[in-house]
């Protein structure tokens, strides 16, 4: 999964793509201007509510699924615990 950083550069960048400001955005979304900052910095923490507004009207949606677990390669498991001599 994407963290808050990089899903709000996805969002900047479809913002941009599709000509907006972020001030067009607020006045669209009824979200202040602070808040889409906000979520386009990474450094969003509020309501999924106002989240969903921003990302819907910019034409995405959340999709949620299980999350991966990744194992670490067995041959990179000497060089990460070996020895340093």
């Amino acid at each position: 999964m994407a963290n808050r950083q990089q899903l709000g550069q996805t969002l900047a960048q479809a913002r941009k793509k599709q000509l907006k400001t972020q001030k067009q955005l607020a006045e669209q979304t009824a979200i202040h201007k602070s808040t889409i900052s906000e979520i386009e910095n990474g450094r969003f923490t509020g309501s999924l509510d106002i989240f969903e507004r921003y990302i819907d009207a910019l034409g995405y949606e959340i999709d949620i699924k299980p999350k991966q677990h990744q194992l670490p390669d067995w041959d990179e498991l000497d060089s990460l615990f070996g020895d340093d001599e």
